[in-house]
């Protein structure tokens, strides 16, 4: 039966690869659309949803921020993650390219912006990365497994603080990520993440089965889906659009690259609200994965980037087959990670071949050594550096702040105004011909009116 391209009432088909400009350059592309909505939904899916998404909610109110952060996501992020879509598959190219071919050279600095920052959030998000790499180990050993909660975070301080593991586990993720991106995508993260992603989706419904059986664990269901708007403010406002914004790699230029490598017949709009819709069930599940425990086990919900590796091994040591959970489910949260650092490095990478000519290893291997060493610093800022701040945050803290809550919102900006004003008539095409032509002109009303309003009022406030 046939549906609307912006509707996701059946899930997209596979539709046969067709060579495009990307593939002239010596870059991948898709074997199917299903394949391009799990690798872009895999972006969130990972660290995003997983590890971000319940430690920002606990942070800044529940239920609340829930609210904010679907309406976020359902309006700016599915015509913003349209129009990135739209500019790869008008070029073939990466983000500062593409923006040169259509726009001219003015626009080409915006590119390069975006891509530095999804270098710069590449360079902290290794940090979480190298943690999975870690508590996979301890997993497998059985070391990760135990109820006591203040255990648990003890061990966890002290990982973080040690610079020889810090550096160590985000080296070999780092390595597992260039080992992708050099292998190119459709054969290794595209093939692969058909199977894995909807057996990651699975075993977060098991551990929210056993999660909400936990003694107080509808404590936190309630605080989490029950909003309470006194709670908001110009921050709160912040972290629902940043992490809307993260949550959907935009702003970055990742979802240009990925669309750059989308078959020519591909439907857009139809992809655009499928990586909407699986980014955000991730996030909800993720939220009634952990906030339920992290109330049945008494840690405050406010406790941070480590709230997910705190909570879960607690809830594995009390569930049948524990161990055998935990290790499928770091083993599984390892590869969701690769699958957003491998969407944070392409970039880099792309750049560097369509604006240099470079080969693709040589470009890999020197994303690879100067990410290490940027990211170094944010690694250490949890130990050694812990007393080195910025604007009262640690360097992980600033980095993450920075990026994800200025840099992406502006890059999404420029984006929308590009599309929508700059290059409108082309953009348009990709809805001609479709049963969707209403939300042509709700499209560009999204992109010219809601999304710089809802930025600039955000950016007022939280100044």
């Amino acid at each position: 039966m046939s549906h609307s391209p912006i509707s996701p009432s059946a899930p997209p088909a596979a539709s046969p690869a067709v060579p495009d400009a990307s593939v002239a350059a010596g870059r991948a592309t898709w074997g199917s659309r299903l394949g391009f909505v799990l690798a872009a939904s895999g972006s969130a899916v990972g660290l995003g949803a997983v590890w971000k998404f319940p430690y920002v909610v606990g942070a800044h109110g529940g239920g609340a921020f829930l609210v904010l952060y679907l309406g976020c996501v359902l309006t700016l992020g599915v015509a913003l993650l349209l129009a990135e879509m739209t500019i790869g598959r008008l070029t073939g190219k990466s983000v500062t390219t593409a923006l040169r071919e259509l726009g001219g050279r003015r626009w080409a600095w915006v590119g390069r912006i975006a891509t530095f920052n999804a270098f710069a959030i590449l360079s902290f998000y290794v940090v979480v990365g190298g943690w999975t790499v870690a508590y996979l180990k301890r997993a497998i050993t059985g070391d990760v497994l135990a109820v006591d909660t203040e255990r648990l975070v003890s061990e966890f301080s002290a990982f973080i603080a040690d610079p020889a593991a810090s550096l160590v586990s985000m080296g070999v993720f780092l390595g597992l990520t260039c080992i992708i991106v050099a292998a190119g995508v459709q054969k290794g993260i595209e093939r692969a993440g058909k199977w894995l992603m909807p057996a990651l989706f699975l075993l977060m419904l098991l551990v929210i089965a056993r999660a909400l059986t936990l003694p107080g664990a509808m404590a936190g269901v309630a605080w989490f889906l029950t909003p309470d708007f006194s709670v908001i403010s110009g921050s709160t406002l912040l972290e629902a659009l940043g992490l809307a914004f993260f949550s959907l790699s935009l702003g970055a230029g990742m979802i240009v690259v990925y669309g750059s490598y989308l078959p020519k017949d591909a439907k857009l709009a139809g992809s655009a609200v499928w990586v909407a819709t699986l980014a955000t069930l991730a996030c909800f599940l993720a939220g009634l994965m952990i906030l339920p425990a992290v109330f049945a086990f008494g840690v405050a919900p406010n406790a941070g980037p480590g709230l997910t590796f705190i909570t879960m091994p607690a809830i594995f040591a009390q569930m049948p087959f524990g161990h055998l959970v935990a290790v499928a489910f770091f083993l599984l949260l390892l590869f969701a990670a690769l699958t957003s650092a491998v969407s944070l490095f392409e970039p880099v990478t792309a750049f560097l071949i369509d604006e240099y000519q470079w080969r693709r290893g040589p470009a890999v291997v020197a994303v690879l050594v100067t990410t290490f060493l940027f990211g170094a610093p944010a690694a250490l800022s949890f130990g050694v550096w812990s007393d080195v701040r910025l604007f009262d945050r640690t360097i992980f803290d600033l980095m993450d702040y920075v990026t994800v809550n200025l840099l992406m919102p502006a890059g999404g900006l420029c984006v929308a105004l590009f599309v929508g004003a700059c290059i409108w008539p082309s953009a348009r095409t990709v809805l001609e011909g479709t049963r969707g032509q209403w939300f042509v002109p709700v499209w560009r009303a999204l992109l010219l009116v809601l999304t710089p309003v809802a930025i600039f009022g955000v950016w007022y406030q939280s100044l």
